[in-house]
């Protein structure tokens, strides 16, 4: 009994000091005074993808945080665009995601604007070391324009299949007019379709700025040409470039007078 007794009053006992202690705590907080902030300044809007990590980090963090790999190989170029981690662009285009890095990189950077845009050549030494930072889906913020031109460039060139080889040389060369070209596009299979038309957009927004970058519809689709496309005999890989860069122009121009036309 004593025992019991003894049990009973070390528990009344905790009991008693748990609540001594949570009335002490109550008072603390009802005393606490919090006042108005002060000199308060919106930094930054930092969200979170669940496809595409944190988004709007400012540059300090962006290296210090684990981001999706661009590529399931261990090179984005030369790679399927199957393969690599994809995102919309603003019309809608499934494409990878380490083009709309490069494009929203050569736009803030006012790339649109530097006099011969895809068309200079920037120094191969330099153009590895970015190669490097792209593969970990990296875009330096010092990178000269014109290497940022180029592997964009490169990255259609070095595909594994040509973006409009899934059309034959005869349905490319029988291309002549708009109403042409635009039916040809409708017969590239979706991945290949999306690549042609964020390339279009592109080719478009430098043709707007022709008054000073001085590439114009025939010149932007002149450079491009080469690269979506691959054959191996020389001169017929010649006579389809020509053809290739006559529908690029084509549909270049057919895609300014759209956009005149909706403004």
């Amino acid at each position: 009994n004593r025992e019991e007794l003894s049990m009973l009053a070390l528990v009344l006992d905790t009991l008693r000091r748990s609540l001594l202690t949570c009335k002490a705590s109550e008072e603390e907080v009802a005393s606490m005074d919090i006042g108005w902030p002060t000199n308060v300044r919106h930094v930054t809007h930092v969200t979170f993808d669940r496809f595409n990590g944190f988004l709007g980090l400012p540059v300090e963090f962006e290296i210090e945080i684990p981001r999706r790999v661009p590529s399931a190989s261990a090179s984005v170029f030369g790679v399927s665009p199957e393969s690599m981690q994809c995102s919309y662009d603003s019309k809608g285009n499934s494409v990878p995601t380490i083009l709309l890095l490069m494009q929203e990189r050569l736009y803030s950077q006012g790339g649109l604007k530097a006099e011969g845009i895809f068309r200079i050549n920037a120094e191969n030494s330099h153009e590895e070391i970015v190669r490097e930072q792209l593969n970990r889906g990296i875009v330096p913020h010092d990178i000269d324009l014109h290497c940022l031109a180029g592997l964009i460039k490169a990255w259609f060139r070095e595909l594994p299949k040509g973006v409009l080889d899934t059309l034959t040389p005869e349905q490319v060369m029988q291309c002549h007019n708009e109403e042409q070209c635009v039916e040809l596009v409708k017969l590239l299979p979706p991945t290949q379709a999306a690549l042609l038309d964020w390339a279009l957009n592109l080719m478009a927004d430098v043709a707007q700025e022709e008054a000073s970058n001085k590439m114009n519809s025939r010149n932007i689709a002149m450079v491009f040409a080469p690269n979506m496309t691959q054959m191996a005999d020389p001169l017929t890989a010649l006579m389809h470039a020509v053809q290739v860069m006559n529908i690029l122009k084509t549909l270049i121009v057919r895609t300014l007078r759209d956009r005149q036309e909706a403004v």
